[in-house]
């Protein structure tokens, strides 16, 4: 029997990921902090989510290391959160892009995409690459997957 069909699913970084960022709001979140948004009424203003969905999601995000909150207050007003990305939240930033890379690719607008990944020091178009740690250029099609050290088969019965 072929070990991918009889494999444990449940032991899947896949999965357990999903389980973090699988929701819509919670990427266009992160979307938006990458945009330069760091407040509630920012992201509540720019996305349009209800905002105890928007709550929850950013609670979230902080419980999970990915977003961090600072404090800060304007003149004349209280002592508010603003969000700011962490280290681990932006170890995702390859896959948010990729999603925007393929959303521009087979989902723009007729006209073109709505934002366009620049690098800031060359002005160049950044786009999501894969490559192994040997620094070489892979396609989806070259890529092995074998098992790993935590591989599990599932039980019988």
């Amino acid at each position: 029997m072929d070990p991918r069909l009889g494999r444990d699913t449940s032991n899947c970084s896949i999965a357990r990921t999903l389980e973090v960022v699988g929701e819509k709001w919670t990427i266009l979140i992160l979307r938006e902090v990458w945009y330069g948004s760091s407040r509630f009424s920012d992201f509540e203003r720019v996305l349009g989510c209800p905002r105890n969905l928007l709550a929850t999601r950013l609670r979230m995000l902080v419980e999970e290391g990915i977003l961090a909150t600072e404090t800060y207050k304007e003149p004349g007003a209280r002592s508010r959160p603003k969000y700011v990305i962490t280290p681990k939240g932006m170890d995702l930033v390859p896959a948010v892009m990729g999603l925007l890379q393929w959303g521009d690719r087979y989902r723009a607008d007729p006209e073109g995409p709505a934002v366009v990944a620049r690098h800031r020091e060359c002005g160049a178009h950044v786009d999501v690459q894969l490559r192994c740690e040997s620094g070489h250029p892979v396609q989806a099609k070259d890529i092995e997957s074998v098992p790993g050290p935590a591989f599990r088969m599932r039980s019988a019965g």
